[in-house]
């Protein structure tokens, strides 16, 4: 077993890496750079790389043999935001920026990769690394199940970092602890005409006006007040210049949910309304409904066992769960699984241009996985 000694050795070259990683951000499912970079580092490791050729980028890689086999899943994907830091490793790549803190996870990874590594002759199992593409699009937890990626795993643990803890801190709890998602765009057809001269036309911007306000009824008159859900209209357009009605206006959002009947319900009426407010304007209506991820949902077995050896390391608090999703979730509706908050001490939240983590909480994460790993490994091989 790791002594503190161990990752202390190893301090100096995980903020290095994470340094290397966030300045060469890459977007979902364009991983390419970020793939190879993993892979070498792994395969120096003498990790075994297994990734399956479906899997355009992203990395899945062992070590250790045999039953049980538990999964270690870290995202790799960047966004699309022009960083404004200021940092002196700040992104080269222009407009793209891990303003989520996946290179804080990648390094994570890597560095507890690095611990297991010296004890790859003793491990009891198997341990599979999970680097997963695309989950800001909430696609690659699915591509790599559907590459075989996932198959055989017994349990798997994820974590994200969470900027408003300290560093050390690891926020856990069984059942939800992220949201289910879901997208949707609106788009209401009407008949353009002259401002001067509505009668002559079918007015696509007052259905949607009205509809934005009607749908605020969906949580505050339909779901029940003790389960959690949010409706939020994020992006309106409509008409290009002053003096006419346009022929087409449209809004999208997003629906963020802990429970499956509230879930349902949310749906049931986002139709019902929309369709209904566009019949008394008398315009068409075109409802795209995107279906995400569903609630990130901790195994309580696994759980219990992941509080008790993370508190021997680290200090556990419980986190108010988080209306944002993850595609790790694709992994908990079908593995047992154990999703945690790490402490990062950022200066904002996530998917902010100026976020800055702290280099001081990587350790922590290293510790997250390893530890982690390790009493998993020892707990499903009794039984």
């Amino acid at each position: 077993m790791a002594d503190e000694a161990t990752f202390t050795q190893l301090k100096d070259k995980v903020v290095e890496v994470r340094h290397y990683i966030h300045q060469h951000p890459e977007l979902s499912d364009q991983e390419f750079e970020t793939t190879k970079y993993i892979t070498n580092y792994l395969t120096k490791l003498g990790y075994r790389i297994i990734t399956p050729e479906k899997l355009n980028t992203g990395v899945i890689a062992e070590i250790g043999q045999g039953k049980p086999v538990v999964g270690l899943r870290s995202d790799i994907d960047a966004l699309p935001i022009k960083e404004a830091t200021g940092l002196p490793y700040a992104s080269v790549n222009d407009g793209v920026m891990h303003a989520c803190g996946h290179d804080f996870h990648i390094t994570s990874l890597l560095g507890a990769a690095e611990v297991l590594a010296q004890e790859k002759d003793s491990l009891k199992g198997t341990i599979r690394l999970v680097f997963q593409p695309a989950e800001e699009t909430h696609v690659g937890a699915q591509e790599v199940d559907a590459a075989g990626g996932a198959d055989g795993i017994d349990a798997i643990i994820g974590f994200h970092n969470k900027p408003d803890l300290g560093v050390g801190e690891i926020g856990l709890l069984p059942g939800g602890l992220m949201a289910a998602v879901d997208q949707f765009k609106v788009t209401f057809k009407g008949i353009g005409t002259h401002a001067a001269m509505p009668q002559f036309g079918k007015d696509p911007i007052i259905a949607l006006s009205g509809t934005v306000n009607a749908i605020q009824t969906i949580v505050s008159r339909n779901e029940n007040p003790q389960k959690t859900a949010v409706v939020s209209i994020t992006h309106i357009e409509g008409g290009s210049t002053w003096n006419v009605l346009p022929e087409e206006a449209w809004f999208e959002g997003t629906v963020r949910t802990f429970d499956g009947e509230a879930r349902k319900t949310a749906k049931k009426r986002f139709y019902e309304i929309v369709n209904g407010q566009a019949a008394s304007y008398g315009v068409d209506v075109e409802i795209e409904w995107i279906e995400g991820p569903d609630v990130v949902d901790n195994d309580p077995q696994l759980t219990k066992w992941v509080v008790d050896e993370t508190s021997k390391h680290l200090t556990v608090v419980k986190p108010e769960p988080s209306n944002a999703g993850e595609d790790f979730a694709y992994f908990s509706q079908k593995i047992p699984s154990v999703f945690a908050f790490v402490g990062s001490h950022g200066n904002s939240d996530w998917h902010h241009s100026d976020l800055r983590l702290d280099d001081e909480g990587l350790i922590p994460g290293v510790k997250w996985y390893y530890y982690n790993a390790k009493r998993l490994l020892a707990e499903l091989g009794k039984e």
